[in-house]
């Protein structure tokens, strides 16, 4: 004889009509947290974000209970909810190791990409490396090479940042890590990461943002035997400190593989840092793209 459970019943123990999905009973079960804390998170920290069955219960996925084991796992580390969360959600958008591509593909990117020289692009991160030496104070500060000889290149300026930032990372193809006290810290990247063909300068600091990015596109042989300054980037920057705090924080997970201890210690100072209080205001950002796009066609 079938048994037959009233809507009651389903509602209170999580038997509901979720065909294609997960109940929040099963959600809870796989993550440890109780369904009550699952709902407050959705209502107070917007995450997960379940979807609807048409009787109205809560539908989940498989990848919303991956992002509340993240979760969880970093409020075993002592991060707050909200913190955590973040953290969650950032690792979770960044299974391939880019952070250009974690801010453009992740929503809210602060501007439409634009295509720059290499001698464009080391003036915009000298600009945001000298403001970073004149007034940020205790920085956490991202630095991305391609290769180790750009680094060299530049080296004596993020010591010089390092001198006085609470952290300093600097990612290019090393061939091993190497973690100093009062110097960036270098973090190796393989030949085959999308990181290998990036560039960046992220500057978080509680009264200064700003972050370069850029992706070099595929040259044509015709390209590969022209002047290194002539080589093109996708291109795109900002001092939207939440854009930036996101970038640092794809910074901090792509330091983990290498680097466990130092990305935990990026963890702390980014899960207490307050963000930059300064925005600045749209015609800036405006102004500025129009500058370099003179620039960048002169």
């Amino acid at each position: 004889m079938a048994v037959v459970r009233s809507r009651t019943y389903c509602a209170r123990y999580g038997e509901q009509d979720v065909k294609g999905g997960l109940a929040i009973r099963d959600v809870a079960e796989r993550t440890g947290l109780a369904a009550g804390t699952i709902r407050m998170w959705e209502q107070r920290y917007g995450a997960p974000v379940p979807s609807r069955a048409p009787s109205g219960y809560r539908v989940y996925s498989q990848e919303d209970v991956e992002l509340l084991r993240r979760a969880v796992a970093f409020r075993e580390r002592g991060l707050s909810v909200a913190a955590a969360l973040d953290r969650a959600r950032t690792i979770g958008e960044t299974d391939r190791p880019s952070i250009y591509g974690a801010i453009v593909s992740g929503g809210g990117a602060p501007a439409t990409p634009r295509v720059l020289r290499k001698r464009t692009l080391i003036q915009l991160s000298r600009a945001i490396e000298d403001e970073t030496l004149a007034r940020a104070a205790c920085p956490v500060v991202f630095g991305a090479f391609q290769r180790v000889h750009n680094y060299h290149a530049v080296r004596h300026r993020y010591r010089r940042m390092a001198e006085n930032a609470d952290a300093t990372v600097v990612f290019a193809d090393f061939p091993e890590p190497r973690v100093v006290d009062g110097e960036p810290a270098e973090v190796p990247i393989s030949a085959d990461a999308a990181l290998g063909n990036e560039w960046a300068v992220i500057v978080d600091a509680p009264g200064y943002a700003a972050c370069l990015l850029a992706w070099e596109r595929p040259r044509s042989p015709e390209e590969l035997g022209g002047p290194e300054l002539e080589r093109r980037f996708e291109s795109l920057w900002t001092m939207d400190p939440a854009v930036v705090r996101r970038a640092a924080l794809v910074g901090c997970s792509l330091t983990r593989e290498a680097c466990p201890e130092l990305a935990a210690k990026l963890d702390r100072l980014l899960a207490d840092r307050p963000l930059a209080m300064e925005a600045p205001a749209p015609g800036l950002t405006a102004l500025t793209n129009r500058l370099v796009s003179y620039l960048e066609n002169a």
